[in-house]
């Protein structure tokens, strides 16, 4: 709205300049036609910013609606006497602790493998597949899906996706 209300003003003081740089030659009667039609302009431009002011005010008066949306009934189970309550079992003497580590470590990938080849788009990061292969046992279990062929400065490069691996749940292995 600024923006208009600015052009505007730069358009009648150039129309007003214009008239005035016409009616000194003309004589008085032409000056007083260029300020009344200044006066009709301003007037013009001054309604036209109220009428905007009034609209927007009309538009924020507006009521708005809304609906009321009635929570999901909550469910509770059916209660069970004493003597027939459930008791749940114990799990298996040793479960999880050995097969959760060892899962663990499966997904963690050797350190020294990780490197940082430097091509013409910068530099790429990923495991090296020779190196992997030399120190990570689980090498032939890794996603093909994340090998990635990098052409370096000294020649192309094979390996895995360090982003890929780590979305398919690999990690490095810190220490």
């Amino acid at each position: 709205m600024y923006r208009k209300f600015i052009a505007t003003i730069a358009a009648a003081s150039i129309f007003v300049t214009a008239i005035s740089a016409t009616s000194a030659a003309a004589g008085d009667r032409n000056r007083d036609l260029a300020r009344i039609a200044a006066g009709v302009l301003g007037i013009a431009v001054i309604g036209k910013i109220i009428h905007d002011n009034n609209k927007r005010d009309e538009r924020q008066g507006q009521a708005v609606t809304r609906h009321r949306v009635e929570p999901a009934p909550v469910y509770r189970a059916p209660r069970v006497e004493q003597r027939h309550k459930v008791q749940p079992r114990p799990l298996p003497r040793g479960y999880g602790h050995q097969d959760n580590r060892a899962r663990r470590d499966n997904k963690l990938l050797p350190k020294q493998c990780f490197q940082s080849f430097d091509t013409r788009r910068g530099s790429v990061l990923m495991f090296g597949r020779r190196c992997l292969e030399r120190n990570y046992r689980h090498a032939n279990r890794l996603p093909q899906h994340c090998v990635q062929k990098v052409r370096t400065f000294q020649g192309n490069r094979v390996g895995y996706d360090a982003r890929c691996l780590r979305g398919a749940g690999y990690s490095l292995a810190r220490g």
